[in-house]
């Protein structure tokens, strides 16, 4: 298993955007550990205007990781994508399949949800 860092606040939908892409594309499992950034001033200052800030084991960063081909990238280099939700989710965001296809997702009242 994984440890991954999200560095985070209160209510960001881009971080809540992140989780359920990494739900999705990570192949591996994982253990996710979220940092509350205003805690600390420090942490505020070197990610506020940064989060999502997504960092593996050894300390490797990945902002603006709630960008599908970013994170992608990111997971691949690392080799823990999963190639075929990947597939999948490419597909859906051009339009070419449903949602109710993306591995997780569900179909309610017109909006996927991931869980």
């Amino acid at each position: 298993m994984i440890r991954l860092r999200l560095y985070t606040t209160l209510g960001c939908h881009l971080c809540e955007q992140l989780e359920a892409l990494l739900v999705t594309l990570c192949a591996t499992p994982y253990r996710l550990d979220r940092v509350e950034i205003s805690d600390d001033d420090v942490l505020v200052e070197r990610y506020g205007v940064r989060i999502p800030v997504l960092v593996d084991e050894a300390g490797e960063e990945l902002d603006r990781g709630m960008e599908p081909e970013r994170l992608a990238g990111w997971l691949a280099d690392r080799g823990w994508l999963d190639e075929a939700a990947w597939q999948q989710l490419q597909q859906q965001l051009s339009g070419e399949t449903s949602p109710e296809t993306v591995k997780g997702a569900t179909l309610r009242g017109g909006r996927r949800y991931l869980g």
